[in-house]
């Protein structure tokens, strides 16, 4: 039987694999398929742990490489070094050898040595030529601290007025006895010492308070501000600080000061109390800060050329590291056969791709010359296939948008296909204006054209996630064109593309009303007619007309999502669903809110004011539905001859549908089962178990042949089924099955009117965003034309900017991203319920591409 073309419709057809790879290439065949990206290995370790795998320690020396690189590019980015990008780099997809991963590991540890001892070195210097230039501050700026207290006695007498430093006072008293003045060895003598030193300025305060506190006031402290920021090499941050001298009398009082600065990061330095010593220190610390500098410069040129030369391969080195760790670990999920020293790996495969998965390998066993072919059996199984829906950059987005609510069921009915349509339509419904329609467009495809150039750069997350779903934004922006249209609205103003079909009397008073008359039988070809703008109710008709829309399309939505449902009860074959699900549901559906839609159709075809005939008020659908069930076969105002024979019947109908719903299918699964245990079997759930495929075409007698040059058939098929088991059933409980169905037909019954309801949504938001925009224009633009003259032409172009920038940021963004959202709403919760399942397994193959799409995503 030829396997059906893989169609957006349903999921790829899936085929569960048994791959025999002589162990000698096993890396190279891995690659392979990692390059073609439609095969999901299954995990035949799973109950071994990550560390007793058998390619554990190649894993763990690529880490280490990845290590390094990661630490590469961490340094690059700090000293802002350009990285040559990913897509310059010509076949990426190519898989390395095993000595080129060798070879790059080996660079990989001496370039790492070679950076990390030259940014040690550096760091290293720059500390020392921080300490040089500190102790240089300290120099030049305690100058004038040892003059105030070796020679200014006066100042230091005015600032122990106050007996704020009662240390110094008996300084310099003691030293006049003993010199007669205040000479340069006072300090010496009296046993004074001092402490030198720099400390950031945020902690300056805290530190005068904590010494005063601590030594009572027993000393005498002078400071400054560094004029210029100190770096701190450490982490390169500015770090404002201030020069202070500390005098005080004693060791042990200067040896507390010592701890007292160090505990709160102070800096101390030696100064000498002689100023002709303190200049030949200044002089010799500019002597090794110039020396310094060349070194430092020359240090900084080799590390920088060193990270050049790294960033031109950095990223083609990254991608080579990630694909082989990715295929070791996949060589991690294979097992060992150690009597025929191969490996045997499980993977699920998409049907028609088994012609490239073979052609592949054997062009790997080629290249290889080995005489023992890659073996590829197909496996029939009962285990539930992943899910894998082919997708283009088109139908990529829309379909992220299903999958994000959830898997389909394995050839489940694709809800991705519909929805390339109808979510942009619902969502053009809501944001109509044939204004707002084209900046979307325009915007949409701008994306589009410079996608080459913006998928290759770094996107915020904003403009990341408009740029994937580009496409869904372009197909927003041409359908909310099309509506635009049919609502007859730009930018909240009318379109005369055609005559009105309204005619309105020249011959009016002031102040009282005017009606417009028909122009006979003319009417305006397409949407909206635009007399209807600008008219007292104008409201009052768009209302109507949008409300019974919104109606209309839900009704058309969820009657075509819940028609899926039936094609998937054909496909699966449990006719049960059709006759106990579908058709009840599609039947009390149909006889309430179908009914409701035929009545809407109807009263908009009459014409309830004729020009000649007799007028009659048009009845109010609200009323009439909720009659129908209140007081069955009465009717108030009558919409059609027959009316209340017609809702009886209807309801009667929709009461019927009720216990059909909740009784048809568990009674037919109670009497299946009984049947089936009748005769012996299990249960309904039973399947039949998996054996090898002998294919009778040209691939099944190449596998016959494989199996033949591995052993006999025998061995073959006993290798086959190894570790491959049926998935287990529950046995069948009436109850669970009942309780089930009746909540499936309460959330049925229930949804069929808050679903209906909940399309009001497009009825709300569309009148939301026609209002805004009107007021919007009313505010900017439209009070901009109110003045004449030169200041006419400076407030039109000054409210066209305002005008145009709140139109963006208002309407076309917020209320865009408002409309989407209700948009997604409507299919996840509304339409999707009719019909989906969504309890699959998504397709996870390992592909080499979806890895390095994953990394730059990360990144």
């Amino acid at each position: 039987m030829a396997v059906p073309k893989d169609t957006l419709f349903r999921s790829a057809d899936m085929s569960l694999t048994q791959l025999y790879i002589a162990n000698e290439i096993g890396r190279e065949v891995v690659s392979a398929l990692g390059e073609v990206g439609e095969v999901q290995f299954r995990d035949l370790n799973a109950e071994t742990t990550a560390f007793q795998r058998t390619f554990t320690q190649e894993i763990r020396r690529l880490d280490n490489v990845e290590r390094q690189l990661r630490y590469f590019n961490s340094e690059i980015e700090k000293e802002s070094i350009p990285i040559r990008p990913r897509y310059e780099f010509p076949n990426m997809l190519a898989a390395p050898s095993a000595s080129e991963i060798d070879e790059l590991a080996d660079k990989s540890e001496g370039l790492e040595q070679r950076v990390s001892s030259l940014k040690d070195s550096y760091e290293t210097l720059k500390r020392r030529e921080v300490e040089l230039t500190e102790w240089r501050w300290v120099l030049t700026e305690a100058g004038s601290f040892f003059d105030r207290a070796h020679g200014s006695v006066d100042e230091i007498r005015q600032s122990t007025d106050n007996d704020e430093a009662p240390l110094l006072q008996d300084v310099e008293q003691q030293a006049r006895g003993q010199n007669g003045d205040a000479s340069g060895n006072a300090l010496s003598v009296m046993n004074i010492g001092f402490v030198a030193g720099v400390i950031p300025r945020s902690r300056i305060a805290a530190f005068e308070r904590i010494l005063w506190r601590t030594l009572r006031g027993n000393l005498y402290m002078n400071q400054s501000e560094i004029p210029v920021p100190i770096i701190d090499p450490t982490n390169n941050e500015e770090i404002q600080k201030n020069v202070f001298v500390i005098f005080a009398h004693g060791k042990e009082i200067v040896a507390k000061i010592r701890k007292i600065s160090e505990s709160l990061g102070a800096d101390l330095y030696s100064i000498d109390e002689n100023s002709e010593m303190r200049r030949d220190q200044v002089h010799e610390v500019n002597s090794r800060l110039s020396d310094l500098n060349n070194v430092l410069g020359n240090t900084k040129r080799t590390l920088d050329a060193e990270l050049t030369q790294i960033a031109r391969s950095l990223a083609q080195w990254l991608v080579v590291i990630k694909k082989e760790k990715a295929v070791y670990q996949t060589l991690n999920r294979c097992s060992y056969d150690q009597a025929r020293k191969t490996l045997v790996a499980e993977a699920w495969v998409p049907t028609n791709s088994l012609g490239l998965i073979k052609s592949t390998l054997q062009d790997v066993n080629d290249r290889a010359g080995m005489s023992v072919p890659t073996i590829v059996n197909q496996i029939r199984t009962s285990k539930t296939p992943p899910t894998y829906n082919k997708k283009n950059k088109f139908t990529e987005a829309f379909q992220t948008i299903i999958d994000a609510y959830g898997t389909a069921k394995y050839t489940e009915v694709n809800p991705g296909l519909p929805t390339i349509v109808t979510f942009p339509f619902l969502f053009a419904v809501m944001f109509g204006d044939f204004g707002h329609g084209i900046i979307v467009t325009c915007i949409a495809l701008a994306m589009i054209y410079f996608e080459g150039p913006m998928s290759r750069g770094k996107l915020n997350e904003l403009v990341s996630m408009a740029f994937y779903g580009r496409y869904i934004a372009l197909l927003m922006g041409i359908f909310s064109i099309y509506t635009g249209l049919l609502y007859n609205d730009v930018f909240s103003k009318a379109m005369t593309l055609f005559p009105s079909q309204w005619a309105w009397p020249h011959d009016f008073k002031e102040n009282t009303a005017v009606e417009a008359t028909l122009k006979g039988d003319y009417r305006y070809p397409f949407g909206l007619d635009w007399s209807w703008h600008g008219t007292d109710n104008d409201l009052l008709f768009t209302n109507s007309f949008k409300m019974k829309l919104s109606i209309l399309m839900g009704w058309a939505h969820m009657t075509y999502s819940l028609c899926l449902s039936y094609i998937n009860a054909r496909h699966f074959k449990t006719p049960i669903d059709i006759w106990g699900n579908f058709l009840p549901g599609m039947i009390f559906f149909q006889s309430i809110f179908g009914y409701l839609v035929f009545t809407i159709l109807y009263k908009w075809s009459i014409d309830w004011y004729p020009i000649n005939g007799e007028p009659h008020n048009p009845p109010g659908l609200l009323n009439m539905l909720i009659y129908m069930f209140l007081s069955p076969g009465t009717v108030e105002e009558q919409l059609y001859p027959g009316q209340a024979p017609v809702q009886v019947i209807l309801l009667l109908i929709a009461v019927i549908c009720v216990p059909i719903l909740l009784l048809l299918k568990p009674l037919y699964l109670r009497r299946e089962n009984n049947k089936a245990r009748a005769l012996g079997y299990r249960g309904i759930g039973e399947t039949s178990r998996f054996s090898a495929l002998d294919g009778d075409d040209e691939d099944g007698q190449a596998m016959n042949g494989g199996r033949e040059s591995m052993g006999s058939d025998n061995e073959a098929a006993a290798m086959i089924t190894q570790d491959i088991g049926d998935d287990e059933h529950d046995e069948f409980e009436f109850s669970e099955v009942m309780i089930h169905q009746t909540i499936h037909t309460i959330e049925f019954c229930l949804n069929c009117v808050s679903h209906t309801a909940s399309y009001l949504r497009l009825w709300a938001l569309s009148l939301a965003h026609q209002q805004l925009s009107s007021v919007l224009w009313n505010m900017t633009l439209g009070n901009a034309f109110s003045f004449t003259g030169v200041l006419g032409v400076i407030t039109t172009v000054v409210f066209f900017y305002v005008w145009f920038f709140l139109t963006l940021a208002i309407l076309c963004v917020m209320e865009g991203t408002s409309a989407m959202l209700h948009s997604l709403r409507l299919h996840w919760v509304e339409a999707m319920s009719k019909h989906f399942i969504g309890d699959g397994i998504p397709f996870e193959p390992f592909s080499f591409k979806l890895l390095l799409e994953e990394d730059e995503g990360e990144g």
